[in-house]
């Protein structure tokens, strides 16, 4: 008998197959049994018929708990009444594993429970489809920079450098010598970019900030494209195709998980281009007026983010901010040299930036001097200055959080949820 998953039911109405899952909820009717199986690519109501079956199974059938393993073969009918709008009439059935007594049950847990036991809580109707919806937004980052020329490269996970500062880095030992677990692969691409002209490179990345908030992983996943001879609207532009082709693939190809997570899809139609663009000063002019509490030349707090993002349906673009508040290799406003070439996009509904970028300084004096500025060791960064030395040309790019991204397109509270096994501060079980 053919093994088939449950997403491909469909096509097999009227035949018999065979099942292999776990019991999802079981209800007994009788002499019918209605059991709920899931198989990793969906959920279908398998029905137990006392004459139909053995004694032996329907006797086996009745033993069953949650989350026990199990082999099931049946004939396929349409149902739609039914999850997922199929039946399977049940011929046989065997266990393969009986589940012991399952510590989540269908009552209300605790989020603290839950998060002891990540490494089960994953089995749950939500949280398989939030990690669906994240599976196909990161294939769908990768099908639009490969669509659009772009070349993969992988870049260092531990390096000798920072790139936003040591702080908030996790150091170690590289015999010896001492390294960090990479803050962002974006270094690394401007060189890759002078060789390849766009390049793009997707890992994890790490940051030691002792931060709690709802948006915040000590280790999280992030892609960053980088372009040779780009400058900052040149990556505005790739910035805004990238999020608005997301959220449309997602409403196109995981309608179903999007429901099953009650997620309010008209906010989501809504983003499209073009998205609007306002520069650091205006967006102070809406916070000042609101009463915010943050000194102008300051970067933005998360509330912050908040009130300007509610002002608008889709993502804003926040550009130009104090270079002194920004990141050291960040190219000056030609027309304002206090202003860094920047920009922050910043997600509707209270989910904040998803998004930083810039355009990168491209000469090596200048380069030198921030450095400098900044109190970074300059024999850490000879190779990253040599960039400057030969062949250089002005190059932009951002780094995207698959996290954040994934939060706001599902409509997440926090980013817990979004990555299977997330790290926080003072949580790194299970």
């Amino acid at each position: 008998m053919a093994h088939v998953y449950v997403e491909e039911i469909g096509k097999h109405v009227g035949q018999e197959v065979t099942l292999k899952g776990w019991l999802y909820n079981k209800t007994d009717k009788g002499r019918l049994r209605f059991l709920l199986v899931r198989d990793g690519t969906g959920v279908i109501q398998c029905v137990v018929f006392q004459k139909a079956v053995s004694p032996e199974v329907f006797e086996a059938v009745d033993r069953l708990t949650q989350e026990s393993s199990l082999t099931v073969t049946g004939t396929v009918r349409a149902e739609q009444r039914a999850p997922g709008g199929y039946e399977l009439d049940v011929k046989d059935l065997t266990v393969v594993h009986l589940s012991e007594p399952y510590p989540i049950t269908p009552k209300e847990h605790g989020t603290a429970f839950l998060m002891e036991n990540r490494h089960l809580w994953l089995r749950s109707n939500r949280q398989h489809a939030i990690l669906r919806i994240r599976d196909e937004i990161i294939k769908g980052c990768r099908d639009f920079f490969d669509d659009n020329g772009f070349v993969l490269v992988d870049t260092p996970i531990i390096t000798p450098a920072a790139c936003e500062g040591t702080t908030t880095l996790f150091p170690l030992d590289y015999f010896g010598e001492k390294a960090f677990l990479t803050q962002s692969g974006q270094l690394y691409n401007e060189a890759n970019c002078m060789a390849l002209g766009k390049v793009y490179c997707f890992g994890p990345t790490f940051r030691a900030e002792k931060s709690k908030t709802r948006r915040h992983l000590t280790e999280f996943w992030m892609i960053e494209p980088e372009v040779a001879f780009a400058e900052l609207e040149d990556i505005m532009n790739l910035a805004e195709g990238l999020i608005s082709y997301l959220v449309r693939r997602v409403l196109d190809s995981r309608q179903e998980e999007l429901k099953r997570i009650e997620r309010d899809m008209s906010a989501l139609e809504k983003v499209v281009p073009p998205f609007p663009r306002i520069s650091y000063a205006e967006a102070f002019d809406i916070l000042e007026k609101e009463g915010t509490e943050t000194a102008r030349g300051s970067d933005l707090g998360a509330p912050d983010e908040t009130i300007i993002s509610s002002r608008f349906d889709r993502p804003v673009m926040v550009h130009r901010y104090p270079k002194e508040v920004k990141a050291f290799y960040m190219q000056p406003d030609p027309e304002n040299p206090a202003l860094a070439m920047c920009v922050d996009v910043l997600a509707p509904e209270g989910y904040g930036e998803i998004i930083g970028g810039s355009q990168r300084i491209h000469d090596h004096d200048l380069l030198l001097a921030r450095i400098r500025e900044h109190n970074l060791p300059i024999e850490a960064f000879q190779w990253y200055l040599d960039l400057r030395k030969y062949g250089s040309v002005p190059h932009s790019g951002f780094g995207m959080g698959i996290e954040r991204v994934v939060a706001w397109i599902c409509g997440i509270e926090h980013v817990r949820e979004t990555i299977p096994y997330p790290r926080m501060l003072y949580k790194i079980y299970p």
